[in-house]
């Protein structure tokens, strides 16, 4: 019984820590894009864009095309 408690306390610690990141990167990455959109009027769909745009920049600079 002890040591399920032990791994079930584990666990959750565990999993707590991981929720409590997610979370906290989450409300950086919105004040970020709230920051961007009032001060330069920049969307969350132009930085999407940008995004993709340069992944496929980096995929056809990495297959030579």
């Amino acid at each position: 019984m002890i040591p399920t408690l032990i791994v079930a306390w584990i666990i959750f610690v565990v999993l707590w820590k991981i929720i409590k990141t997610t979370v906290s990167n989450a409300l950086t990455i919105a004040a970020i894009l709230i920051l961007l959109n009032i001060g330069f009027g920049i969307t969350p769909q132009d930085i999407w864009h940008q995004i993709i745009q340069f992944a496929q920049t980096v995929s056809q600079i990495s297959t030579g095309k």
